[in-house]
């Protein structure tokens, strides 16, 4: 059974940081991921990263945050710095998996943990 989880999340002043972990188990996974959620927005990647370890980042955090990831341990880590009030949302990891030679991708989610930065 797939289960992924967050921790890490909470309150920063703007201009503070946090480092988001999330613990995959149950599969391997091809890429893993982080997004996010503000109120009354759509769900929106932040960054995501590959086994091989090749990185995406969403416009408005680059070079701000860092994703890495522990292929043994299965885990995906997110460095945040420089935190605006623009990035309080909930955060939320993904993990994609290829589940046949096809090449067909199932994701899987954590329950998310909240990130609040306050001005």
């Amino acid at each position: 059974q797939v289960r992924l989880v967050e921790s890490g999340g909470g309150l920063v002043q703007a201009g503070g940081s946090l480092r988001l972990s999330c613990a995959a188990s149950g599969s391997i996974f091809s890429t893993m991921a982080w997004y996010r959620q503000a109120p009354g927005k759509q769900r929106e990647l932040v960054a995501d990263i590959t086994r091989g370890g090749t990185t995406n980042y969403a416009d408005s955090v680059k070079g701000r945050f860092a994703i890495s990831r522990d292929i043994p341990r299965n885990t995906v880590h997110l460095q945040m710095n420089s935190l605006e009030p623009e990035d309080t949302a909930v955060y939320y990891c993904n993990a994609r998996k290829v589940i046949n030679v096809e090449g067909s991708l199932r994701d899987y989610w954590g329950q998310g943990t909240q990130v609040t930065v306050s001005s």
